[in-house]
């Protein structure tokens, strides 16, 4: 009774925790808004607005992929990839406000490019909202089914009783009649996936250089979401983990399995950005090169370039070749979020030369830092609130959790 009390009591005070770093990160923004830079404050909100959305929607697509593939190892995983979902509502609301920052984060506002029909605001706000929303609603529609299935599954629900007190199961339905609603909703959303990442992609960072065109960045967006989204599944899961020990249902097992994946799309991802450099440099076409050159040869860009590609490629790379250590929830907690670091730098690599084209310096520091505190604060307290509200995303044996 003791530990399980005290367990109930240092999850009540992660909330006011999280509260306080979604504060700082205001504070911050607000801060740098009503400087001498207020650009930067934009800059960040953007970066974070992409880097957090894309974890939340490429860990939905984990549990997505594991169920259309019929991966029984994954059942103890999926729902707490599914508890990402709960980040869309904010994803779509800060999608909005950015609206407000439109004057910095889009250069080619009040000049001439020859892509005036594309590249105007009322419809590029129009697009990406509608194809948020679509891919939204059908995340939230897998995460209803998947709860209603679960709750078929577990029967009469006595521990740890839902804190909305709302039944997602259908009267009547059986498994095979969820199960197939899942593989619709499945594969519509991987499809929405697809298509709104990459037009995310090309609306929100290869139209800041307007001139620049590469077809395989959308491609490269969503392979890259997905990485994330396995970065931040494993810390969850690890964390879980950590927290409730066997009880979890999670072993070394699951940990090595999630581990080869995050290792195989550290690969993916490094060989997407090797085609895209590659076929640019041999193609040698100016306004296709120079994209290239000002990230990756020019200074002060030089360095950044090469510690994305060292901290989101090599070290993982390195690392993850050792079996032991995919096992280690504690170890992964670190390397993952040391990618997730690199994946956030390589964001700013994308968008800060088209702000700051003539930067002597990479334009970052303490606001920038804050700012992104208050986005993992956000985070969190999405995930925690589907966790909480939701115990079935987390199964849980023998009471360990009351």
């Amino acid at each position: 009774m003791i530990r399980g009390e005290t367990k109930r009591g240092q999850e009540k005070g992660h909330l006011p925790l999280l509260l306080i770093l979604v504060l700082i990160g205001l504070a911050g923004f607000l801060f740098q808004l009503s400087g001498l830079h207020p650009e930067r404050a934009w800059q960040t909100y953007l970066i974070n607005f992409l880097l957090w959305s894309a974890v939340a929607q490429g860990g939905l697509a984990f549990s997505i992929v594991t169920h259309l593939t019929k991966a029984r190892w994954s059942k103890p995983v999926q729902g707490l990839s599914e508890s990402f979902a709960a980040f869309f509502p904010f994803s779509f609301g800060l999608f909005l406000v950015l609206f407000l920052g439109r004057e910095h984060v889009f250069p080619w506002l009040h000049h001439a490019h020859g892509k005036e029909a594309w590249l105007n605001l009322p419809f590029l706000f129009s697009r990406d909202a509608v194809g948020l929303l679509t891919l939204y609603g059908l995340g939230l529609f897998y995460l209803s089914t998947a709860l209603g299935l679960k709750q078929l599954q577990a029967g009469p629900w006595q521990a740890n009783p839902s804190l909305l007190r709302r039944r997602w199961s259908r009267a009547g339905k059986d498994e095979g009649w969820y199960n197939r609603r899942l593989d619709r909703l499945g594969v519509l959303y991987l499809m929405a996936y697809a298509v709104v990442l990459t037009l995310l992609a090309f609306d929100l960072v290869m139209s800041m250089d307007p001139h620049w065109l590469s077809t395989l960045f959308g491609a490269y967006a969503f392979v890259k979401a997905f990485y994330m989204g396995l970065g931040g599944l494993i810390i969850i899961a690890s964390l879980a983990h950590l927290r409730y020990g066997g009880a979890s249902g999670l072993d070394a097992s699951h940990f090595h399995d999630l581990g080869k994946l995050f290792f195989g799309f550290c690969l993916l991802w490094a060989d997407f950005f090797y085609c895209q450099f590659i076929v640019i440099w041999y193609g040698n076409i100016p306004e296709e090169t120079t994209y290239i050159i000002q990230r990756t040869m020019a200074a002060p860009w030089n360095g950044l370039a090469w510690t994305v590609f060292i901290v989101s490629f090599v070290i993982p790379f390195v690392v993850l070749l050792n079996k032991q250590v995919k096992t280690k929830p504690r170890f992964m907690i670190g390397l993952c979020s040391l990618v997730l670091v690199g994946i956030w730098l390589e964001h700013l690599l994308l968008v800060g030369p088209a702000i700051y084209p003539e930067a002597a310096a990479i334009p970052l520091g303490v606001t920038d830092f804050l700012i992104s505190l208050g986005f993992l604060g956000l985070m969190a307290i999405s995930v925690r609130f589907a966790l909480r509200a939701f115990p079935e995303l987390i199964p849980v044996k023998g009471g360990e959790a009351t």
